[in-house]
C-alpha cells in the first residue's frame, strides 16, 4: 500500500471513528405502566444499566410549617423496608447494595425526587437491585425512632449550616425571589422538628403514585428488558389516588424601589457574598437557547464570559463572578452571584449590576455570538459522553416534556440563535428594576 492510500485509509477510518463516538443515540419510549412513562437509550459500550424514576414529589409539595418533609420521605426510603422476605433493616440494605456492586440513592430538588440505581447489566445482579429499589419505592417503613434520630441528625446539620454564609445567602435569596411560592420556604430547625413518622407516611401514600412517576433508563438492556424494569419497579405502586391541590404559578418578578428589593445581611464573615436575580423560563420555554447562549457569554463561560472581564480581570474584585438560568418543568430562575472583600461589597455590586444591565439593554457582540456558539457546539459531548450524563439528559428530556430527538438537534438549535434573539429574549425576561438583590456581610470591615 502506497503512502497516499494509506494515509486516506487512516482518515477515513479516523472520522469513522469520530463520527461512531459522537453519535446521538436515540431516545427509545417505553410502554407505559400503570399511568407512568418510560424510555431507553441503549449503549452497549459497558456492561452496566443506569436507572432513574422522577417522582413529581419535590420540596414544592411540603405543607405549611413542615419543610423538610419531602426530603425526608425520600432519603428515609433506603433506612428500612418491607420486601417480600419481610422487614429489612438499614444495615440490611447496605449489605445488600454492597453486595450487589450496586449503588441505589435517593435525592429531592425543587419540582421532584429521584430514585437513581447503578447496577451491572447481568440480569441475576440488575433485577435483584431493581427488586431492592422498588421495595425502597413502594414500601418504606419509617420507623419512628430511626425517624427521630435523623431527624435530630437534620437539625444538627441545620445548626452547623446557620454558621456559613453561603447557605444563609442561599436561603435568603430563594425567599426573595419565590416570595410567597412553596420553594421560598426552606427547611429550619422548628419545621424538621414538627414533622412526624406519620407525616413521612402520608406524605408517601398521597405522592408516591405511579402516574407522578417517569423512569429513563440507560445501559446495556434491549427494549424487552427495559420494560421488565419498569414494571418490577412500579408493580406494587398504586397508579392513583386522591386528588392534590394544585400549587399556585411562580409569579414574575414585580417592579419595586431599590431599598425594598435589596437586602443586607450582617454576617461575620471574611468576605461579603452577593446575589442577585429574579423569576425567569422555564426549560420548554421557545426562548430558553437565546437565553442559553446569551448567558455564556454574559456570565456562564467562565473566563471568557463579560462579568467575569468587568469584575475580575479590569478590577480584581471578585476570585470568581458567574451567573446562570435554572429552568424547570413549572418554574425558573435567573441568578449572579461573586463573593468580594467586605470594604468592595458597594463597587462589586455596582460593576456586577451595571455589567448585566448594559448586556440587557445592548445585547453582545456578533464576535462573542460566534465565540459563545462555537465553545457551546464543540463542548457539548462532553455533556453525553458516558451513561450517567445520558442519563441526566434523558431524565430533563421527559421530566420536561421537550422533543425525544432533543440531544440531536440540540448543537442546531445553538447554532440557529442570532444576535437579534438574545437580544430579544433578554430585554423579554430580566429587567434591573425587577432583581432581587442580597448582600451578606460585615458592613465597613
Amino acid at each position: 500500500m502506497n503512502a497516499l492510500k494509506k494515509s486516506i485509509l487512516i482518515c477515513l477510518l479516523t472520522f469513522g471513528f469520530f463520527t461512531a463516538a459522537h453519535a446521538i443515540l436515540p431516545i427509545e419510549k417505553l410502554d407505559s405502566f400503570k399511568g407512568s412513562k418510560g424510555y431507553l437509550v441503549q449503549t452497549k459500550a459497558l456492561p452496566m444499566v443506569d436507572i432513574e424514576v422522577s417522582i413529581d414529589a419535590g420540596d414544592r409539595f411540603d405543607p405549611s410549617g413542615k419543610s423538610g418533609l419531602a426530603d425526608m420521605a425520600a432519603g428515609l426510603m433506603n433506612y428500612g423496608l418491607r420486601g417480600d422476605q419481610g422487614i429489612l433493616s438499614e444495615a440490611q440494605i447496605a449489605d445488600e447494595i454492597a453486595d450487589l456492586g450496586a449503588n441505589i440513592g435517593l435525592s429531592v430538588g425543587g419540582e421532584r425526587a429521584i430514585l437513581r440505581i447503578r447496577s451491572l447489566s447481568r440480569k441475576d445482579l440488575r433485577d435483584r437491585a431493581v427488586k431492592l429499589a422498588a421495595a425502597m419505592l413502594s414500601s418504606p417503613t419509617y420507623d419512628t425512632k430511626i425517624v427521630e434520630r435523623e431527624k435530630q441528625r437534620t437539625i444538627t446539620n441545620l445548626l452547623e449550616a446557620e454558621t456559613k454564609p453561603e447557605f444563609v445567602l442561599e436561603r435568603r435569596f430563594a425567599k426573595a425571589i419565590y416570595g410567597n411560592y412553596p420553594l421560598g420556604n426552606t427547611p429550619t430547625v422548628k419545621s424538621v422538628a414538627a414533622v412526624r413518622a406519620k407525616d413521612l407516611t402520608q406524605f408517601h401514600q398521597q405522592f408516591y403514585r405511579s402516574d407522578r412517576m417517569i423512569v429513563s433508563i440507560v445501559g446495556d438492556v434491549d427494549r424487552v428488558q427495559a420494560n421488565e424494569i419498569m414494571q418490577t419497579l412500579l408493580q406494587k405502586i398504586p397508579q392513583s389516588g386522591n386528588p392534590i391541590a394544585k400549587l399556585p404559578e411562580l409569579q414574575r418578578s414585580p417592579v419595586e424601589p431599590l431599598d425594598q428589593r435589596e437586602i443586607q445581611i450582617p454576617f461575620d464573615s471574611q468576605q461579603a457574598h452577593i446575589a442577585m436575580g429574579m423569576t425567569a423560563v422555564t426549560r420548554s420555554n421557545p426562548d430558553y437557547f437565546p437565553l442559553l447562549v446569551g448567558n455564556y457569554i454574559l456570565g456562564g463561560g467562565g473566563f471568557v464570559s463579560r462579568l467575569m472581564s468587568e469584575v475580575r480581570e479590569k478590577r480584581g474584585l471578585a476570585y470568581s463572578v458567574s451567573s446562570y438560568f435554572a429552568p424547570g418543568k413549572d418554574t425558573g430562575i435567573f441568578k449572579a452571584g461573586l463573593q468580594t472583600k467586605n470594604d468592595q461589597a458597594v463597587l462589586a455590586l455596582e460593576v456586577m449590576s451595571s455589567t448585566i444591565g448594559k448586556f440587557i439593554a445592548d445585547g453582545p457582540s456578533q464576535a462573542e455570538l460566534l465565540a459563545a456558539k462555537s465553545n457551546l457546539v464543540n463542548g457539548y459531548p462532553l455533556r453525553i459522553d458516558n451513561n450517567r450524563k445520558l442519563l441526566d439528559n434523558v431524565s430533563s428530556i421527559a421530566w420536561n416534556d421537550l422533543p425525544l430527538d432533543t440531544m440531536e438537534v440540540w448543537t442546531k438549535q445553538v447554532e440557529a440563535v442570532t444576535l437579534e434573539q438574545v437580544s430579544a429574549a433578554f430585554r423579554k425576561y430580566l429587567a434591573m428594576d425587577r432583581m432581587k438583590i442580597v448582600v451578606l456581610g460585615e458592613k465597613n470591615k
